[in-house]
């Protein structure tokens, strides 16, 4: 993307794109898949913040989620932990806090850092984490990766927090809810194993599918048609302030069936500000608000002293812990907790643009949007 002028059609460009030599410890490498994450989206459109502004750099290359092949190493006097050759995915860490979790993302407002929309690219070998040479699962498979390591590293969060408060309880005695994405699928899988209830919506007949047939309870978005509502849109019309307050009271209708009236456990809400209230109203006593994204508003208003009384906690994490990376990676491959094969959308490398559009419409009916650089 390049400019600081709003709107997605100006933003992205393809064009040349030039970096220097290898430098210690980094490797030169060969984009072959990326997965279209909502950190694009947020790029092109420049909110909630403009990348290229915030890097004081014309230019960035995006795409920092995806499968390369290791076409040079140069280690240096360091310990090479990948080979040339290699297949590995890309970790999206830019600048790390002393525990391990990014302040800012690769390829995205971490300065000086290229990411997988190019031919070739450049990165510190140490985010390079190479997939099983004996792996059961595809490289499309592999390539959704994103959404399940951030999936375990809010899910643990969310699970943890929970029994600090619901100790001995039986699981299958609560629901753990999800609005629709990637990143909520592969958490309810994760939920399921544990032994919770699992639902969560979705639009459209395709995805509702989908979700029965990965043993997820799939809720018809279509039968809440005015769920959403921001509160600076509360005031305004009255008529569809009463078409919310319907749709809300359906949707608290629903939960409250599926959880036998005990309310939401765990609430994986990645959407934010439009859906928020119904989030906090089906939420159980003692329940868990958890939270790694922000695809329609990233400013919340609740009560806090209800909050309080209903002993509510609300988690929030971003990405996950970079040293955890390999062994949420052993775990896809022994447990088999990935995206189903043949589950993906794949655009190649020409149809980028549409693949944006697409994507910002909410026109692709995978959880899993992929776009292919280079041939394997």
């Amino acid at each position: 993307m390049a400019g600081t002028q709003a709107g997605q059609a100006d933003a992205l460009r393809r064009g040349p794109f030039t970096f220097g030599p290898l430098e210690e410890g980094e490797a030169l490498v060969e984009p072959i898949l990326g997965s279209w994450e909502a950190n694009i989206d947020h790029a092109l459109a420049r909110s909630p913040i403009d990348v290229c502004g915030s890097r004081g750099e014309d230019a960035v290359v995006l795409g920092n989620l995806g499968v390369v092949r290791v076409l040079q190493v140069n280690a240096g006097g360091r310990e090479a932990t990948v080979r040339e050759g290699d297949l590995c995915l890309l970790l999206p860490f830019g600048l790390l806090d002393r525990y391990g979790y990014a302040e800012l993302a690769y390829a995205y407002d971490a300065p000086h850092t290229i990411g997988l929309l190019a031919k070739r690219s450049k990165m510190d070998m140490r985010l390079l984490l190479p997939i099983p040479a004996d792996t059961s699962y595809t490289l499309p498979q592999w390539a959704t990766y994103g959404r399940y390591f951030t999936a375990w590293d809010n899910w643990h969060k969310a699970l943890g927090c929970w029994r600090t408060q619901v100790g001995d309880d039986d699981p299958a005695e609560h629901l753990v809810f999800g609005w629709g994405g990637g990143v909520a699928f592969a958490e309810l899988l994760l939920a399921r194993r544990a032994g919770f209830r699992v639902a969560m919506t979705a639009g459209s007949d395709e995805r509702l599918a989908f979700l029965r047939e990965n043993g997820i309870e799939a809720v018809d978005r279509r039968l809440f048609p005015d769920l959403s509502l921001s509160p600076r849109q509360a005031g305004a019309d009255r008529e569809r302030l009463a078409r919310h307050r319907r749709s809300l009271a359906d949707f608290l209708e629903l939960t409250d069936e599926l959880s036998d009236g005990r309310g939401v456990a765990i609430f994986v809400d990645n959407i934010g500000e439009p859906l928020y209230e119904a989030t906090v109203k089906s939420l159980a006593r003692e329940g868990v608000i958890t939270t790694c994204g922000w695809k329609a508003g990233m400013r919340l208003s609740h009560l806090r002293g209800a909050e309080c009384i209903s002993r509510h906690i609300h988690v929030n994490t971003h990405v996950w812990r970079l040293p955890d990376s390999p062994e949420i990676r052993d775990f896809q491959e022994s447990s088999g907790w990935m995206a189903p094969k043949g589950s993906t959308a794949l655009y190649d490398f020409d149809q980028v643009p549409q693949l944006a559009e697409d994507y910002a419409q909410g026109r692709i009916s995978s959880y899993f949007p992929l776009y292919s650089i280079n041939p394997l």
